[in-house]
């Protein structure tokens, strides 16, 4: 039988806790692997949080290994192995755990889960108001856990291994403005007197295809008048409470450099020389002298324009008979592109100035074309429309 130790306080050590001569409290144990470890704390009941911490994480693996965990237990595992993740991407694994904490699926053992019990339940999340957007999202994040677990032979087979086509596509499509709707908005936005203050900032979204956030991001070190050119390598990101912070673009392709149309060039010089002078000009992450500011003299960010433009859009198919398609910054990406394809610009090129890493993205999302577009194009190859039926033809039926 083991002697019962005690610390300097008479309190009972379990097995393979001790207490330094220095009163330093220790734990060793070994893991899964045998390996030793140690841990310290001047604090018993700490020692013992820190023992209990690592019992869960003991205890977790040996239930990964059986296929005991549960969904949640796999997708936090999952995500605890993602170490440089971008603001939004946390957020995006917070929502999907938060879900599951609420889901009863997310308490099911892992090794109990068949395809129709996953297919039955992203059916309950449409039927339950989620879209079709939100729910290829989460099964972005849960299908990969799954597969984690089957790599390493936990399970037999990926139940998320299906096409997402058990549910109805309900995603709104953005669509590209027409030349007469670009012109049509513009002038409106001209005429209005309050929101002709932002009439320079949607002109350059509309000629650049710069993200919203990018756009916000621009100091004046990144424009270039003389060789008429704006560098784009960075973003500014806005947090939930509020603190921004400078992200960089999110692949190599994004790092960019955007020429300057006429139309373009005036508005930035607009922009700056409307630019009231800040009392000190905020730094963040490295970057100053950010070329939009808000009214408290702080570098805007995707909300504020996001918001100017909706209210813009709502006004004008207020005011208007024939109303316009719904507009965002991100249709004026849609649009420039579309703008580019028309206009004959090779692919290659156009992707570039997309900061597209896939050519694929940039010719199947973004080029919204019309039979009007295919017309032209096909006459540039096949010279079409001098040929007349005969008289006695031309009236059919």
């Amino acid at each position: 039988m083991r002697a019962t130790r005690k610390d300097d306080q008479g309190r009972e050590l379990r097995l393979g806790e001790s207490q330094r001569k220095g009163g330093l409290y220790e734990y060793r144990y070994k893991d899964s692997v045998g390996k030793r470890h140690t841990i310290y704390d001047r604090d018993l009941d700490n020692l013992r949080i820190k023992e209990a911490e690592i019992q869960r994480v003991h205890d977790a693996g040996l239930d990964y290994a059986e296929g005991d965990i549960t969904v949640i237990e796999l997708v936090r595992r999952y995500v605890s192995l993602k170490r440089t993740m971008r603001h939004n991407t946390q957020i995006g694994y917070q929502f999907v755990l938060s879900l599951l904490e609420k889901e009863a699926f997310g308490t099911r053992k892992i090794r109990s889960i068949k395809m129709s019990d996953a297919k039955l339940w992203l059916i309950k999340l449409f039927d339950d108001g989620y879209s079709f957007s939100t729910i290829a999202s989460i099964r972005g994040i849960v299908k990969p856990a799954f597969q984690m677990a089957y790599t390493e032979e936990i399970i037999r087979r990926n139940p998320f291994e299906f096409r997402l086509d058990i549910i109805p596509n309900n995603t709104v499509k953005r669509v590209a403005l027409t030349e007469q709707q670009q012109k049509d908005f513009l002038d409106f936005v001209r005429e209005d007197p309050h929101f002709c203050q932002y009439l320079d900032e949607i002109i350059v979204l509309l000629g650049t295809g710069m993200r919203v956030s990018e756009f916000c991001g621009l100091t004046m070190r990144d424009l270039d008048f003389e060789k008429r050119r704006i560098r784009v390598d960075h973003q500014l990101v806005r947090m939930r409470n509020g603190t921004r912070y400078i992200e960089k673009t999110k692949t190599e392709c994004g790092r960019r450099f955007i020429p300057m149309s006429d139309d373009v060039f005036t508005s930035l010089y607009n922009i700056l020389a409307n630019r009231k002078k800040p009392r000190k000009e905020i730094m963040i992450d490295g970057y100053a002298g950010f070329i939009l500011l808000d009214k408290d003299g702080n570098p805007k960010v995707a909300m504020h324009i996001q918001k100017v433009i909706k209210r813009l859009w709502e006004k004008y198919n207020e005011e208007n008979v024939i109303p316009l398609p719904r507009i965002t910054p991100h249709v004026f990406r849609h649009t420039f592109c579309t703008n580019m394809a028309k206009a004959g610009m090779d692919l290659k090129s156009l992707q570039y100035l997309m900061g597209h890493s896939d050519v694929s993205v940039t010719l199947n999302v973004y080029t919204h074309n019309s039979y009007e577009t295919a017309e032209e194009s096909f006459a540039k190859v096949v010279p079409f429309g001098s040929a007349q039926l005969p008289a006695s033809k031309r009236r059919l039926g």
